[in-house]
């Protein structure tokens, strides 16, 4: 009786499952799977069909691909290292500080969250662009030796660390949690020193939240196209804005696809990551 219980369940759990992975399998993997085999696939003059790297190998042996390449690396990691260092001080803050200005703090830390991409873009643009509100105000004090990170390889930079600080504090947020008062009162009792206690107690408490931080920042920024797009420059550019030139304005869609192929296969490093630390969190 009981193991027809348990098929009951199981069959019902599948019957849930079943609709959502069917479309997951139809509109997802099915055409990203088509998409890498046709960038291993040559046609010939005759219409014959022979399997080749030569895409992947064309990518690499480029100066320019490479360049974009190490372009979104460079800017994927100095945005990450920003954000850890701006949000985890602020999640420290907001987890043992209980006052109107940590509310003031948290909300406008969070309100990235409710802007659209594209109006960061923007307003960023009239903000820190040439003759922008920033320069007038360094004008007015005196300074007059600004130089736009517009067009820059900042530009990007500072709109994706505007873009991604609400995600990356609510996780390390919700790490703090594992922090506890008592155990920071006990150091102290000790003897210890701020510097002491993040590292002795802060830090190994945060490793499994700073580590999801990295996994989806990385895939999220890697693959990003508005902000770079429009506040990057456009030589050497990131690989969002350099796949969406190469199928539209190239007309190389073959080629943009072995793009997104290695943009994928360096995201998916980090995907990895981030479901082996939710396996490693549902085993505990």
């Amino acid at each position: 009786m009981g193991s027809e219980g348990n098929s009951t369940r199981n069959l019902k759990g599948l019957l849930l499952i079943g609709p959502p992975l069917a479309v997951m399998v139809c509109l997802l993997l099915y055409p990203a799977g088509v998409s890498v085999l046709q960038t291993l696939q040559e046609t010939a003059a005759d219409g014959s069909v022979s399997w080749s790297l030569a895409r992947y190998h064309r990518f690499f042996t480029d100066p320019y691909s490479v360049a974009n390449y190490v372009r979104t690396v460079w800017t994927t990691v100095v945005t990450l290292v920003l954000l850890i260092a701006i949000c985890l001080p602020i999640a420290i803050y907001l987890h043992f500080t209980r006052s109107r200005l940590a509310a003031v703090v948290q909300a406008l830390a969070l309100f990235p969250m409710f802007v659209p991409g594209i109006i960061v873009a923007y307003a960023l643009i009239r903000y820190i662009g040439p003759n922008g509100l920033l320069q007038s105000l360094l004008e007015v004090v005196g300074f007059r030796s600004y130089n736009s990170p517009y067009l820059t390889p900042w530009g990007p930079v500072i709109g994706l660390v505007w873009d991604h600080m609400p995600l990356t504090l609510l996780i390390l947020t919700a790490g703090m949690a594992k922090v506890s008062q008592e155990a920071i009162e006990a150091a102290r009792d000790v003897g210890a020193g701020y510097v002491v206690i993040f590292h002795r107690i802060i830090l190994p408490l945060m490793v499994d939240s700073l580590l999801v931080v990295v996994a989806l920042n990385v895939i999220s920024l890697f693959g990003s196209f508005v902000i770079p797009y429009m506040l990057g420059p456009a030589s050497p550019e990131m690989m969002g804005p350099y796949m969406l030139r190469t199928f539209s304005e190239v007309r190389q869609p073959d080629f943009a696809a072995a793009q997104a192929v290695i943009t994928f296969l360096t995201c998916s490093v980090f995907g990895i990551l981030y479901v082996v630390m939710l396996t490693r969190k549902q085993d505990v």
